[in-house]
């Protein structure tokens, strides 16, 4: 009779396979949140370096943000923009719209961070950029490391974790140990084809 394989080594073969195929449930689910869906929404993902919207958004938290093409038309009080305080320098600040002023010149946006006890400058139009559409927490830090080509190393990984995960939860041989036969298997550790059952033969 064959014997039964121990329990405890199948376990870790299962764990493995378990954790791996989370993993690239994750890696997948944050290529699809920072790369995919910022490019459909014509926008980017943008890294919180300052508190001045905690609680909100923390440093190290990552904003995707869609871009704004009429401001007056998509952008109201309560919305969180991420916008150019001077016009000739491209640095973005992501704060909340408190307030909008009508004057002379036309309307004018008035932010501030959540953190903050103070309103910014005044916006034009033209200095808001895009709206906050939502964020993933503390991936920040990972997408500062790698810098300018995140969106190709966040691609790559998960690329690979989906294949390695595929091979791990598919491949039916994994692991899997000839079965002993018995008789003369029992004797001197060879069986001939007529000993072995039909499924082993052509193997």
């Amino acid at each position: 009779m064959n014997r039964p394989r121990p329990v405890r080594r199948r376990v870790l073969p299962t764990v493995l396979s378990v954790l791996s195929t989370a993993v690239v449930v994750v890696v997948l689910a944050l290529a699809v949140a920072l790369a995919l869906v910022p490019r459909m929404l014509d926008g980017v993902a943008l890294t919180v370096l300052t508190g001045s919207m905690a609680p909100t958004y923390e440093p190290g938290d990552v904003v995707v943000v869609r871009g704004v093409k009429d401001v007056p038309a998509e952008i109201e009080v309560g919305d969180v923009v991420s916008f150019q305080p001077f016009p000739e320098d491209p640095t973005l600040v992501t704060h909340r719209v408190v307030a909008i002023r009508s004057t002379s010149d036309g309307p004018r946006w008035v932010t501030r961070g959540d953190a903050n006890a103070t309103d910014d400058e005044p916006l034009r139009p033209e200095q808001i950029k895009a709206e906050v559409v939502y964020h993933v927490p503390d991936v920040g830090h990972v997408m500062v490391a790698v810098g300018a080509h995140r969106s190709t190393v966040v691609m790559a990984g998960a690329a690979v974790l989906l294949v390695y995960g595929a091979w791990m939860v598919l491949s039916p041989d994994r692991g899997r140990r000839p079965a002993r036969a018995d008789g003369a298997a029992a004797t001197d550790g060879t069986a001939s084809d007529e000993d072995r059952p039909a499924a082993e033969v052509e193997a």
